[in-house]
């Protein structure tokens, strides 16, 4: 990362959030539009984001890092590979280009750009599913890191492609996402006021991660 300047990285950090939370909004759209089966618009909704995934971190990676995630932001925070400000800065970006991706979705579909999401998103369940998602989400990232950092895109997509149906919440995951997701009454989105139960979760799964995985992936040389 220290190859490119922070307003680099930053529009990196925003532009792969947008067009993250844009793929997770507008095929929500199409699908819905295209199928009355729930099941078959999850399946729509699902192979695109772990699609673009694979490749957002695959061009963005090298340049910022492509966090795209406050909870990985976070991570790597207290991990010490940021500072304070350019983390925020980081969160700060990806926030805005996210509800920039929900904003620009709408407009591609024709529809009101400014929302607010009625969909509900909450309960002892969901919280639970969001803390197991991230903290399989980070497990990836930092497992994949440490033992094949090339196959890191991969790993995401692949990741919370299975995600989105083995967790009840679909597998959020994402703090910022779930921000610019409050800001689209389509098939993506979830109302404002679940959002506090679902960032809490997130981050107390990144954290269950960093911990225990600071621990697994700590090799010990065998004593002489």
């Amino acid at each position: 990362m220290s190859d490119f300047s922070l307003p680099r990285r930053l529009a990196a950090e925003a532009l792969g959030t947008a067009m993250l939370v844009g793929t997770v909004v507008g095929s929500g759209i199409m699908a819905d539009r295209l199928s009355d089966d729930v099941a078959v618009s999850l399946l729509g909704n699902t192979i695109p984001t772990g699609a673009i995934l694979v490749v957002l971190i695959t061009i963005l990676g090298p340049i910022s890092g492509a966090h795209f995630n406050p909870a990985v932001t976070f991570v790597f925070w207290l991990k010490r590979h940021l500072g304070l400000v350019v983390g925020l800065s980081y969160i700060s970006a990806q926030i805005i280009g996210g509800i920039c991706g929900s904003l620009i979705a709408h407009v591609m579909f024709e529809l009101p750009v400014l929302q607010a999401s009625t969909t509900v998103r909450t309960g002892a369940g969901q919280w639970v599913a969001e803390i197991v998602a991230t903290f399989g989400l980070l497990a990836s990232i930092l497992a994949g890191i440490r033992f094949r950092e090339t196959a890191v895109p991969w790993l995401v997509g692949l990741y919370i492609t299975a995600a989105y149906w083995f967790t009840a919440s679909t597998s959020f995951a994402n703090p910022a996402v779930a921000i610019s997701r409050a800001f689209t009454d389509t098939f993506a989105g979830i109302r404002p006021i679940d959002l506090p139960g679902f960032i809490v979760a997130e981050i107390a799964g990144a954290a269950l991660a960093l911990a225990f995985f600071s621990w697994l992936l700590r090799s010990e040389k065998p004593s002489d």
